[in-house]
């Protein structure tokens, strides 16, 4: 206190904190004149702006960690491209050609930015086999054109669903144009299209929002495929985990500031192939059902494949992983085949095969799908770990031929990775879909026979080649195979992005269970090690580039199908741990510009080269015309039968070649209020089927079926079709749209 009387005082400590007080006002005030100084000239400078009129500047305040720290948007777009005569991409069955729809495939973006910077994390989840080299090369250059340095190879993850359903032929090596008749360009730009409108979709529909994460475990939904080969890993690493397949979901929740709802991405480890290799319907197998039944569920009162709610349900480390949960059998006398080589007794490996758990593969997927989709549903609702922190990410392209890799840091114990190539379990195929001749799974020596030929036909395989794959016996010495162009690619990506405590470890194949694991735990290591403990780190399987698969060493000595297919040799698994933990390393360190970026992959001058014959004139029977119904549905049905219907058709492929986003079909109801015809189902939904039927002389037939669900309003329905003929004169060629209509059908409850 100050007397009348007396000059007032102050302590010490008083002074301490008036002067403090005096300098945060000053540079309160500093900051804030420099902060509106930036903003009128950002204002003012008429450059191109990558945020939308919603996004805040980048001038502002960074707000991570808090409510609403990051700008969020998610994207769906069509990527189905041709449905028909086109070879399905993941058997390896040239014979296994589309005939028609089932479900239609979607790329699914999101984007995650920092709204103080540029910095951006997008993943991308793509309803196709796998992603190729050459696709990954072209959205990237796509989005060069469109957003500058925005999205670049570094911060874009694209990641294929693995469903064995889709159309091929998106590869530029040569390997791949045997199963899928060469680089068919529709396919090709249908997917490159699909993945760069999610894309745009996503950056536009950015706004602030909220990411959190969960986890859980997926029962009754997987078998390991090779439960021979996990057996060759160590006991005591075995014994630390209560399965031989990852039973583990982790969710990331995606919600805008106010809580709504804006998308999920499921990581789990399953292969879709519920779907077999009989299969002609091009489908999203279990993993694409289960997202669109999320999506469907969000999306009230909107038609499959629309809405903004957006849920990706993405592949991890599935490599030995199969959702045939009634394990392998022999189709001929119905005894097990769960053996080393996988062979039957009578017919050897072709009878042993997988299936289940429904009465059929439609049935399979829908159960493994809703399995799936019902786990997702369970931890997005009680997600409430937040996720906050900044953005990283971390590439390179590596030359997996020749990595040197460092086994023991202490005695410096070195090996090296092969040129690519393929064993001879590799022609032996899976319990999910077995291949051909007398090959088996298992198989550690070569065969006279099948030497002989390859030799002559494709050249023989170096000493080299062959001493550094053992104990693979080489088929296919891919790696020293470069007519017309490489058979395999040697420049590969690796790739981590961290959004706060979630670290997206992005592989460019197919782990198994126990090769994921390994690498999770050495991600997660090289982070702790260096001050960024408690990272959440998940695998994405499939991504930027296909090279096969990924077994640890152990599982590599049995050379079952996996490690057959482990095209880099019996060290690969360790070069990625290294390359990975690199990365890690470089993101915990803020180290990633000192990264070398890497010998880049090529880019092949081919546009369109295929086997796949030209489509040709279409023509209809006589005294018929394009959309004419020839086999009519019945007067009446009730809910759980099918309603199907014939048209007079064209080819599919003149729809997806020259037009976009077409649908082939609709389910109508009769409002009678209206008097109009309202449509309750399109050709995405799970519950319709669009059979094409090729005939000869340019006609063909098309079959639409209608699986009437339970929940069916009792009513009056048709089925509409839609498809373009071509007309192919003398000088000229058009495309023509026409349509077709059933009669009309009543539907009553049971």
């Amino acid at each position: 206190m100050c007397g009348k009387r007396h000059k007032c005082s102050f302590s010490r400590l008083e002074v301490v904190l008036i002067v403090l007080l005096a300098v945060m006002i000053a540079v309160t005030v500093a900051l804030l004149v420099l902060h509106f100084l930036t903003q009128e000239n950002s204002s003012s400078n008429g450059k191109l702006s990558y945020f939308g009129n919603d996004d805040p500047l980048p001038t502002q305040k960074p707000t991570n960690g808090v409510s609403g720290g990051y700008l969020l948007g998610a994207g769906r777009a069509d990527c189905t491209g041709p449905v028909a005569e086109i070879p399905l991409m993941g058997y390896a069955n040239p014979d296994q050609v589309g005939g028609g729809l089932l479900t239609r495939l979607y790329s699914r973006a999101f984007i995650v930015a920092e709204p103080n910077s540029s910095k951006r994390v997008v993943f991308v989840s793509i309803d196709i086999g796998m992603v190729s080299q050459r696709l990954r090369l072209e959205v990237l250059k796509k989005l060069k054109s469109k957003y500058g340095e925005l999205y670049r190879q570094d911060n874009v993850i694209l990641s294929g669903t693995h469903t064995h359903s889709g159309p091929g032929g998106y590869f530029q090596y040569t390997l791949f144009w045997f199963t899928s008749k060469g680089l068919i360009k529709p396919s090709l730009d249908a997917i490159v299209k699909g993945i760069v409108k999610s894309i745009d979709i996503a950056h536009q529909n950015l706004k602030r929002g909220r990411l959190f994460i969960n986890r859980g475990t997926v029962e009754n939904s997987q078998i390991n495929r090779s439960p021979y080969s996990y057996l060759q890993n160590p006991a005591y690493e075995r014994s630390r985990y209560s399965s031989n397949t990852d039973k583990e979901m982790v969710i990331l929740k995606m919600v805008d500031e106010n809580g709504h709802d804006l998308g999920v991405i499921s990581w789990f480890a399953v292969h879709p192939v519920s779907m077999n290799n009989t299969n002609r319907l091009v489908n999203s197998d279990n993993v694409g059902y289960a997202s669109l039944l999320f999506e469907q569920e969000k999306n009230k009162g909107m038609l499959t494949g629309e809405g903004s709610f957006v849920a990706a349900f993405a592949s991890s480390n599935l490599g030995d992983v199969s959702p045939n949960t009634k394990g392998p059998f022999c189709v001929n006398t119905g005894e097990s085949c769960d053996n080393p080589q996988s062979t039957c007794p009578v017919g050897g490996a072709a009878m042993c095969m997988a299936m289940g758990p429904g009465t059929d593969m439609f049935d399979s997927t829908r159960i493994i799908g809703q399995n799936i989709y019902s786990k997702a549903k369970e931890l997005y609702a009680n997600a409430s770990q937040e996720i906050t922190g900044p953005l990283s990410s971390a590439h390179q392209w590596v030359n997996m031929s020749d990595v040197q890799v460092e086994l023991n840091a202490t005695h410096t114990v070195r090996v090296k990775t092969c040129k690519p190539a393929l064993g001879y379990s590799f022609a032996a195929g899976t319990i999910d879909g077995v291949g051909a001749f007398n090959f088996t799974q298992g198989s550690v020596e070569g065969d006279p026979f099948w030497d002989q030929i390859r030799d002559q036909l494709l050249g023989k395989p170096s000493n080299e080649t062959k001493a550094c794959h053992e104990p693979k016996p080489v088929l296919f010495s891919t790696g020293e195979m470069t007519w017309p162009h490489p058979w395999h690619p040697d420049i590969v990506d690796v790739q981590i992005a961290t959004i706060g405590s979630l670290a997206i470890v992005a592989v460019p194949g197919e782990f198994t269970t126990m090769s994921g694991r390994r690498l999770r735990e050495a991600v997660k290591s090289e982070f702790d090690s260096h001050g960024t403990a408690g990272m959440d780190v998940v695998i994405a399987g499939l991504c930027n580039v296909y090279t096969h698969y990924i077994t640890t060493y152990e599982e590599y000595q049995v050379q079952r199908y996996e490690a057959a297919s482990t095209i880099y040799g019996p060290h690969t698994l360790s070069a990625y741990l290294q390359l990975y933990r690199g990365l890690a390393r470089a993101i915990a360190t803020n180290t990633v510009q000192d990264l070398p970026s890497g010998p880049e992959p090529p880019f092949f001058n081919i546009t369109n080269f295929t086997l796949v014959p030209a489509v040709t004139s279409d023509r209809t029977p006589v005294n018929k015309k394009f959309g004419d119904v020839l086999q009519e549905v019945r007067q009446h049905y009730r809910v759980g039968e099918v309603a199907k219907v014939t048209f007079v058709s064209a080819n599919p492929r003149n729809s997806a070649e020259n037009m976009t986003e077409h649908n082939f079909l609709t389910v109508e109801t009769y409002v009678n209020g209206s008097g109009k015809w309202q449509v309750v189902r399109n050709d995405a939904s799970w519950d319709t089927r669009f059979y094409w039927t090729k005939g000869s002389l340019g006609r063909s037939n098309a079959t639409i079926e209608w699986h009437i669900p339970n929940d069916t309003e009792p009513g009056i329905y048709r089925i509409r079709y839609f498809g373009h003929s071509k007309k192919i004169g003398t000088t000229l060629m058009t495309i023509n749209p026409f349509k077709g209509v059933s009669s009309t059908f009543e539907i009553t409850s049971l």
